[in-house]
């Protein structure tokens, strides 16, 4: 028998991965008795999952190419740690075959599919022959030499999540977009072949979950929806997919069931299908996408509705168990939303700081499944003092919603959205909540393109006028009590109090506009005997007010405010309308503060320059591509606000940079256009790819 097959109790597992996925592997292993190993990058040393594992293993280095995507490294890191087994997670490794027998040719199990088979699917191009042989439904690939049927979708061949993706609606784009998609390709999985098909603008994305044992048994668990994206990066899940005939559900799993035996697969695995509909039969027609051979970021909603651990289930395989000839039904419905470090309203520019605060009310369980319906789950990569960097990818958590029926489940989550305390980076948690509680989402009428047709919608800021100078108003009065609390001469006094009545003292606030849509706002208030009073904005009464709880009423309606003050200076406000992050502005302005030089193209972001793509002293156009940022695995094109000449370029490829920091500065061809210029192209946003 091949050793590979044979029956072997895992003692110690590496977990070759970081994060999220990490501590959801980590989790089960300790419900198992099985001890854990980290591996870490430098930036992950203090990490949460890091601290959470048995033992940690350093791998030098900062970037994925150096740490996660090292093979010999982190099978080394198993040696030295006396680990048995490996499980590679999602995203890095999970879906390299080379890897994959270098674990088993190292005496370890591998916890996923046979090398064999990983390789068979690791490549998309490949994958669709094979399931083509096999009678799965496959979207042609296109050859665009000649051919007008655009749009078409440049894809990476190996990895996925979004990375190393370009829609090309024009055929002057394709070698850019070949370049770009290369580029992050090699960047995000160490392999750059891309190739192109037809890019379905409306299609449905819909996935079916497999799990194979070494004995014949394959479970076909339940299909999942995951057609709202952005930049073709999955930002809301859920199980069953809503409004789809029983035929369709019946072909999709049928399908999968299909492609799994096509490959003898064993172990967790994901058939990923685009949905058309045809425009003139009306009928919906599934085409294989891809498959994805490891766990996948949503397996959480299969999880709630099986009541199955898909963690667990792997290990059981890869030990060599057998399943039970049918998996358990499932019981109603699951949806699950990514939390992400970006700004919606700013392209997806992802967003680096430190966490402050990841409170979410009323979770019932992290890491696992759930036991009841009307349950909240959240696992979630960082905690309060995670750094977010720009080495990986912005996910920050996984917020998931089990209830016996699918309008249940997401009125669950979009509460607990709204209730959740988020301080330190800019989230797309508001984003979320809109795509929650939009009519045509609630009545399953999704597609792909949906979230960018809606996205104006989607994207407002969360509170209006009033309702912001409310939450401005409950900082300014938290922070003048905190004040006084903390003076010793003063401390018996009321705060602010004044023996004669005082003129209204004025505050400002600076926030971030994909907050209040605004930079600045102010307020005023007054302190006397009878104690604080709001008198801008009017007709709001204060009711009671603490340095962390300011509870006001306006129109006959009381509402509370919880404050956050930071040791930075900033402040987050909570409250029952949203969110946001304030910075306390000086009453006079710093005479020595400059701005940079007009003209200047700042860094959105920390990062690295990949690539220049222009000179110094030659004429730039408008929209034209000065530089390539990477950040976060991801390529962001920093492009010419406005017509002009490279009268500076202070960077190279290699070079690292901080956020703000000056890349080049455009001389405009005509001077008048300076004027009002500078702060489009200091907030001047790149053009992201996403990450899974």
């Amino acid at each position: 028998m091949d050793a590979r097959r044979e029956t072997r109790a895992i003692g110690r597992l590496l977990v070759a991965n970081r994060g999220e996925i990490a501590r959801r592997v980590i989790a089960t292993c300790r419900r198992l008795g099985i001890e854990t190993v980290a591996v870490c990058s430098d930036p992950d040393a203090r990490a949460p999952f890091v601290r959470e594992a048995d033992r940690a293993v350093r791998l030098p280095g900062e970037s994925p190419a150096d740490t996660y995507l090292r093979g010999d490294l982190i099978v080394a890191a198993a040696r030295t740690a006396g680990a048995d087994a490996v499980h590679p997670g999602y995203g890095f490794l999970s879906e390299n075959a080379e890897f994959a027998r270098a674990v088993v040719d190292a005496g370890l199990t591998w916890v996923g599919p046979d090398p064999d088979a990983i390789a068979a699917m690791g490549s998309k191009v490949r994958a669709k022959e094979l399931m083509r042989e096999a009678g799965v439904p496959v979207l042609d690939a296109v050859d665009t030499d000649g051919n007008d049927a655009y749009p078409v979708l440049v894809k990476a061949s190996s990895g996925g999540g979004g990375r190393g993706m370009r829609i090309v609606r024009d055929p002057d784009e394709l070698p850019a977009a070949f370049d770009a998609a290369r580029a992050e390709a090699e960047s995000a999985f160490g392999d750059p072949a891309v190739f192109v098909e037809p890019y379905l603008e409306t299609a449905r994305h819909i996935e079916v979950q497999i799990l194979g044992d070494r004995h014949g048994t394959c479970w076909v668990l339940g299909e999942r929806d995951c057609s709202i994206q952005r930049r073709h990066q999955k930002i809301v899940e859920e199980t069953p997919a809503p409004d789809i005939t029983d035929d369709l559900r019946a072909s999709l799993h049928g399908a999968a069931a299909d492609a799994a035996k096509a490959i003898g697969y064993v172990g967790a695995g994901t058939v990923e299908f685009l949905v058309d509909v045809d425009p003139v039969e009306g009928a919906a027609r599934p085409y294989f996408l891809e498959m994805n051979t490891r766990l996948q970021v949503e397996h959480p909603v299969t999880e709630c509705v099986t009541g199955l651990d898909l963690v667990a289930l792997q290990l059981d395989v890869a030990e060599g168990h057998r399943l039970d000839p049918a998996p358990p039904p499932p019981q109603g419905h699951a949806v699950e939303v990514r939390l992400y470090a970006e700004d919606p309203t700013a392209d997806w520019r992802p967003q680096t700081g430190t966490v402050r605060a990841l409170d979410v009310p009323d979770v019932d369980v992290a890491f696992g499944p759930l036991a009841t319906p009307l349950g909240l789950r959240l696992d979630s990569g960082v905690d309060a003092g995670t750094e977010v960097g720009v080495h990986y990818d912005p996910m920050l958590a996984k917020l998931i919603a089990w209830a016996p029926t699918r309008a249940q489940a997401i009125r669950r989550l979009a509460s607990a959205l709204r209730r959740a305390r988020i301080h330190g980076v800019t989230t797309n948690r508001d984003l979320l909540a809109k795509i929650l509680t939009d009519e045509a989402f609630a009545a399953g009428a999704v597609h792909t393109g949906l979230l960018t047709e809606r996205l104006g919608d989607w994207a407002k800021p969360p509170l209006d006028e009033p309702q912001r100078h409310r939450a401005v108003a409950a900082a300014a009065l938290a922070q003048a009590t905190a004040t006084q609390a903390a003076a010793r001469v003063q401390s018996r006094i009321p705060p602010a109090w004044r023996s004669l009545a005082s003129q209204p003292r004025r505050v400002r606030y600076r926030a971030a506009a994909a907050e209040l849509s605004v930079a600045e706002i102010a307020v005023a208030y007054t302190a006397d005997r009878e104690g604080l009073a709001i008198t801008d904005p009017e007709g709001v009464t204060v009711v009671d007010v603490g340095p962390d709880l300011v509870t006001l009423e306006a129109d006959g309606v009381r509402e509370a405010y919880s404050i956050a003050a930071a040791p930075d200076g900033t402040v987050d406000i909570d409250g029952p309308h949203g969110s946001v992050t304030l910075t306390r502005l000086p009453r006079f302005a710093d005479p020595t503060a400059a701005d940079a030089e007009p003209g200047s193209l700042l860094a959105p972001m920390p990062g690295v320059v990949t690539q220049l793509h222009t000179a110094l002293g030659e004429q730039v156009a408008s929209g034209a591509s000065v530089l390539t940022l990477e950040a976060m695995k991801m390529q962001h094109e920093i492009r010419a606000p406005i017509d002009g000449v490279m009268a500076q370029l202070d960077v190279r490829p290699g070079t690292h940079v901080d956020a703000g920091a000056v890349l080049a500065v455009v001389e405009p061809t005509d001077p008048e256009t300076l004027s009002g210029t500078y702060g489009a192209l200091a907030q001047h946003l790149p053009d992201n790819s996403p990450e899974e």
